[in-house]
């Protein structure tokens, strides 16, 4: 095993190794000894002791199993969420919000002293000092200083939530609140412990895999091609098959049903005088329904592509176990919240990854199969990136010989995503149509990919291909006598 240093080395390692313990059927009796394989001796490899490592591995592994870390008090409001805490690996971050650098002079304006309403700030022969206690963290030092010598500093996971839904308690361990957590999970990524991380389903997935008596196919997201470096999409569809799967389907065909739904629902709106706002994105949808309910009712009415191609499934197979899998933590929420109430389950490609490696079904070679009958276009596909719904829209629009002069904003992140809402709800939002993707750089920027955006992307683009109608594509596939708007 490679010396884990890194906190995806182990985030992968406790996967991986939670899932071979899944696949052999004795991950309930042998999962109190995960921590062990992983962290043998006594030598600490990442933390300050190795029980303290070992604590932080457990609950890993619990997650892993689709468990709660121990001590998260907060669930009994929110039973569905996918982002937790995991207590004994955050390590309070005792940093000071209003901090004085090296850089500070001593100068003899003190303007810093003189800015402060609290009296906090004393200035010194080697520099100001500030009085903790004093402080009221309202930042007119950090603004008065001449030679921005004093910083303001915030907790990284707080820093990187967009919904401000992260606080912290009495002992200075950070703590979520449901009712603002949309489970984008960019304080996953964002936390530089690793102390924030996703239920996992994965056990559950291999649960199934592994009875014989079901069927078990997996739906795949757009953003899975540049996951895995060169490997060709028929390629990743083959490991797939090698891990179990029964057969293996292209959301992006969803993608195709979603923008031909979306086209003709915005026509509609756009006659009417209404806006409308994209539903692809379940943390974008997340986010209007927590912080600004009112604006639900712009939300289109189309499934996402998840959803749509899962009923695509259902209409040839009604009795298979579907399991989509992409770059998305929020998914598992729209999974387990009920939202929608078709897919079985929700897998992220860090999980997949790890059940790769645990099943080792890179090392074979064999003729790869290719697959047709399910091909979307090029525009289904390119809803892995930010601009993909508004230009797969357009495009059904074109089809159709529509000329209406429909005016759509591309919503590239969570920040751009609040100010359109905020618009919107303002009413000054001057387009007609908001595509909303939390993630920046659209689904391939989410927080469970493997590769670096850029690498990907490149990857990604180079290969982009497919039908270009999406119209002829949908109405050959009859995908249009499906029912993909939502229920409820």
């Amino acid at each position: 095993m490679q010396e884990l240093t890194d906190i995806v080395q182990i985030k992968h390692e406790v996967l991986k190794l939670t899932a071979e313990h899944a696949f052999a059927g004795t991950l309930f009796d042998q999962s109190e000894q995960i921590p062990y394989e992983m962290i043998p001796g006594i030598k600490p490899r990442f933390r300050c002791c190795v029980y303290r490592e070992r604590e932080i591995v457990r609950q890993r592994v619990r997650m892993a199993m689709g468990k709660l870390p121990i001590d998260v008090m907060y669930t009994d409001k929110d039973s569905t969420q996918v982002v937790h805490v995991i207590p004994c690996a955050c390590e309070g971050c005792p940093i000071s919000k209003i901090t004085v650098t090296p850089n500070c002079q001593s100068c003899l304006a003190k303007k810093c002293v003189k800015a402060c309403p609290f009296g906090a700030i004393t200035s010194t022969p080697s520099g100001a000092v500030i009085d903790q206690s004093k402080c009221r963290k309202c930042g007119k030092c950090v603004a008065a200083c001449p030679y921005n010598a004093i910083v303001e500093i915030e907790r990284p996971c707080r820093r990187s939530c967009p919904v401000k839904a992260i606080s912290m308690d009495e002992n200075d361990i950070a703590t979520i609140d449901p009712d603002k957590c949309v489970n984008c999970g960019a304080c996953v990524t964002g936390c530089p412990f690793g102390a924030i991380s996703d239920v996992s389903m994965m056990v559950n997935v291999i649960e199934a895999l592994r009875d014989e008596g079901k069927e078990v196919v997996a739906m795949i997201a757009p953003a899975i091609e540049g996951q895995f470096g060169t490997d060709t999409l028929p390629q990743i569809k083959q490991a797939i098959r090698r891990v179990g799967f029964d057969d293996v389907y292209e959301v992006a065909l969803g993608a195709d049903m979603v923008a031909y739904s979306e086209a003709g629902e915005l026509l509609e709106r756009k006659e009417a005088g209404e806006k409308m706002t994209s539903s692809c994105c379940p943390a974008f949808v997340n986010m209007v329904r927590k912080h600004f309910p009112d604006l639900m009712k712009y939300v289109s009415t189309t499934v996402s592509p998840m959803v749509a191609v899962e009923r695509y499934i259902r209409s040839q197979k009604p009795n298979v176990v579907t399991v989509f899998i992409g770059p998305c933590i929020a998914k598992k929420n729209e999974v387990m919240a009920g939202y929608v109430d078709e897919i079985d389950y929700a897998l992220t490609f860090e999980e997949l990854y790890a059940m790769m490696c645990a099943r080792n079904v890179f090392d074979t070679d064999g003729e790869v199969q290719e697959d047709g009958d399910e091909d979307a276009t090029r525009y289904g596909k390119g809803f892995a990136l930010s601009g993909g719904v508004t230009g797969a829209v357009k495009r059904v629009l074109e089809e159709r010989g529509e000329t209406a002069d429909i005016q759509a904003l591309k919503c590239n992140g969570a920040d751009e995503c609040r100010k359109a809402m905020m618009l919107l709800k303002a009413g000054r939002l001057p387009e007609d149509f908001v595509e909303g993707m939390f993630c920046v750089g659209g689904c391939m920027g989410g927080p469970a990919t493997l590769n670096e955006l850029q690498r990907s992307k490149k990857v990604f683009e180079g290969r982009l291909g497919g039908a270009d109608s999406v119209v002829r594509n949908v109405e050959d596939k009859k995908l249009d006598q499906a029912d993909i708007h939502r229920h409820n």
